[in-house]
């Protein structure tokens, strides 16, 4: 591994200035894809952001309301 690459890098990093971090900023992450479905799926899973549904009580059933029909 190359450290003193890698502190070099840091140096200049951090001696630019505000508008040159938001270029190199917007450069470095333009191309990151966005994430699939599932793995979306799999954060939210892991991440127990939904657990709090588990408590709530079932307010609808399959008989409430009218069908939705998809086109």
């Amino acid at each position: 591994m190359n450290t003193q690459l890698v502190d070099s890098i840091v140096q200049t990093i951090l001696a630019l200035s505000p508008q040159e971090r938001v270029l190199l900023e917007e450069k470095l992450f333009a191309n990151l894809p966005y994430p699939s479905d599932s793995e979306l799926l799999h954060l939210a899973e892991q991440g127990n952001a939904f657990e709090f549904l588990h408590d709530e009580p079932d307010l609808y059933s399959l008989e409430d309301g009218e069908a939705i029909e998809w086109t």
